[in-house]
């Protein structure tokens, strides 16, 4: 497949949370491709710095910078987005809010500390990075902030109560912060995926019988891949997504 080119992201700033792997670590690779300026976060260094190394001998014109931190930490996340933002020239331009984890668990099993725990790791984080970037983003009269959120919620998936709740919960940090930071030439979308094959999603959960239900219920007969996602991200980012606030994009082979 031949992607569009964005002028306007190049030597653009972008910040991305859980950039080590999966749908994250496609984010990072497709900024840097466009020419980005882009720093991530992950608590998983071995795959960050495999994902810089993707990056650099792809011919990188800016290598990404990595953050380690574990992002249930916010006194630790804030660290690392003052330190992005000096590292990154004082502003960020874009801010991805991705980072999350899918475990699955029983509503049975539920307790109140691992209830605490799939807030905390799935969508906590993202209120707090947006409280951190958006005055230097208000202070430059413009930004992008995609917020990835999830189908599962829309597709009624049972196995994940905890998580589907809090990414069910995404969109409305979206459509409350947009109507927030419009003023502000400061935008938020949310960016939902379907089933995505990462390598965690292929190690842990998929099946042929998973397979074969997930291409039953999308309109297009094949997997979606990480790549692909991030091009929804790549256009709400650039200049070429300006009229886009306060809405939440699906790209899923149109499965829900």
């Amino acid at each position: 497949m031949t992607y569009a080119s964005y002028p306007s992201l190049v030597d653009r700033t972008v910040f991305v949370t859980g950039g080590a792997d999966g749908i994250g670590r496609a984010i990072v690779q497709e900024f840097v491709n466009q020419g980005a300026r882009v720093g991530f976060a992950d608590r998983n260094a071995a795959k960050a710095h495999s994902n810089i190394a993707e990056c650099v001998d792809a011919g990188a014109a800016h290598a990404p910078r990595f953050y380690e931190v574990d992002l249930v930490d916010i006194a630790a996340l804030k660290r690392a987005l003052d330190q992005a933002l000096l590292d990154l020239g004082g502003t960020i331009d874009v801010l991805v809010n991705n980072a999350a984890n899918d475990d699955r668990h029983s509503w049975r099993d539920m307790t109140p500390e691992y209830w605490d725990d799939r807030l905390n790791t799935n969508l906590r984080h993202y209120f707090f990075a947006i409280q951190s970037l958006a005055p230097a983003m208000i202070a430059a009269g413009r930004g992008s902030i995609v917020n990835i959120g999830s189908s599962s919620y829309l597709m009624q998936e049972d196995g994940f109560p905890g998580y589907a709740i809090a990414k069910s919960a995404v969109d409305g940090i979206t459509r409350t912060m947009a109507r927030t930071f419009g003023p502000h030439g400061v935008r938020v979308n949310t960016v939902m995926p379907g089933w995505v094959p990462t390598d965690r999603q292929l190690e842990k959960w998929w099946s042929p019988e998973a397979e074969e239900q997930t291409m039953h219920d999308q309109a297009i007969k094949r997997r979606i891949y990480p790549k692909e996602f991030a091009q929804m991200v790549l256009f709400l980012a650039a200049d070429d997504g300006a009229a886009c606030t306060a809405q939440r994009f699906l790209v899923d082979g149109g499965r829900y």
